[in-house]
């Protein structure tokens, strides 16, 4: 149905020269926030600290990490004014979560940090995501300190390596909220025909908002992490009035609204079986596609949530504190000792090694236990 042009005005924002110079400065301040968090708190937490205490180290890397995280709502939703609107289950805040969503865009994922930060779990989120993300200059360094799993998306390829990372999360100690798409890549139109006949072919559901999901990467966090987490979270994400790239998010340009409806899934209602994961997954999709599909028709999810808006004091006290950080520690590089700069060059090429390597250190403890 067209919309009329007035009412169009609303819904989509215009591309100004003060929202570009306003972009690009916000993109700035996040890269070089970034690179000093990085540089100083990410090597002393995921390296120094790390030698001694995995569950430490990710304490103090959630505690700084959050602080640099909680930049993106506050430019979603307190400069760019998009409207973040809850629905379904709430979340209790600090479980340990494996939550599904669908992937309509590629800016999916970073709106479930407004999520997280209203529940106090934004160092914990981790996310299964394409490698070559990795690859992004200084943000590749923080998806790597902050446990990030990258797969090339086949299975054979990514099954070893993806075990070995979630092996490492089973402590119940450590809070935990893991992401996963199991579509496997974003939505397009073309894709979704693809899929449709794949569909069509093999006797499986035709879904007209979703890809159909894959089921092994789901199935193996369940077998290893079944035991250690609270509960499945099904995430659906719906936008108004278009999906947004990158760039719209970060020039403030789309969207107007993002809906989440969020349904808890207790463990006992997932089956045990790969055999049975599958077409519970399935099933899964088909709800959501239902879902989708009324959503797009009414405007809204049912079960409108009461999550409370983002306190804009709070939010701008953090942004002093991360940047009074990064200041300290600009200074500290440019300004002052030579050994600061060597510091900062040695942290650098660790940081490139490691993402690209993708390593970690062990902490020593385990290297004496193993070796008594």
């Amino acid at each position: 149905m067209e919309v009329p042009s007035a009412k169009h005005e609303t819904m989509h924002r215009r591309l100004t020269p003060l929202r570009v110079l306003r972009g690009l400065i916000c993109l700035l301040v996040l890269l070089l926030t970034a690179f000093m968090m990085i540089v100083y708190c990410g090597f002393f937490s995921t390296v120094v600290l790390r030698l001694f205490s995995l569950h430490y180290s990710r304490k103090v890397t959630a505690f700084f990490f959050s602080s640099w995280l909680a930049l993106w709502p506050f430019l979603f939703e307190k400069i760019n004014k998009t409207k973040v609107i809850f629905s379904g289950d709430d979340v209790p805040a600090r479980e340990r979560v494996l939550l599904i969503c669908n992937h309509r865009t590629e800016v999916d994922w970073m709106y479930l940090w407004d999520l997280a930060l209203r529940k106090d779990s934004l160092g914990y989120i981790k996310y299964i995501l394409k490698s070559s993300l990795m690859k992004l200059p200084v943000f590749g360094w923080s998806f790597q300190i902050l446990e990030f799993i990258p797969v090339e998306r086949k299975w054979e390829v990514d099954e070893a390596k993806m075990r070995q990372m979630l092996s490492k999360f089973k402590d119940p100690r450590d809070p935990l909220w893991l992401v996963l798409f199991p579509e496997g890549t974003d939505f397009t139109e073309q894709k979704c025909l693809r899929s449709q006949k794949y569909a069509a072919e093999n006797g499986l559901p035709i879904l007209k908002n979703l890809l159909l999901p894959k089921s092994k990467g789901f199935n193996a966090c369940l077998e290893d992490l079944r035991s250690t987490l609270d509960a499945v979270y099904d995430v659906t994400i719906g936008y108004k009035h278009r999906c947004p790239s990158f760039l719209d998010n970060v020039f403030g340009v789309d969207p107007s609204e993002v809906h989440i409806h969020i349904r808890r899934v207790t463990l006992d209602d997932i089956p045990l079986s790969e055999s049975e994961v599958t077409p519970w997954l399935m099933d899964t999709f088909q709800r959501k596609d239902q879902l989708l599909s009324n959503f797009n028709s009414e405007g809204y999810f049912p079960l409108h949530g009461a999550e409370l808006n983002l306190s804009t004091v709070k939010c701008l006290i953090n942004v002093m504190l991360v940047l009074v950080l990064t200041g300290a520690f600009s200074f500290l590089t440019f300004f002052s000792s030579i050994w600061f700069k060597i510091f900062v060059s040695l942290s650098c090429s660790y940081m490139v090694s490691a993402t690209y390597l993708n390593i970690r250190p062990e902490p020593i403890f385990n290297f004496v236990k193993t070796s008594l």
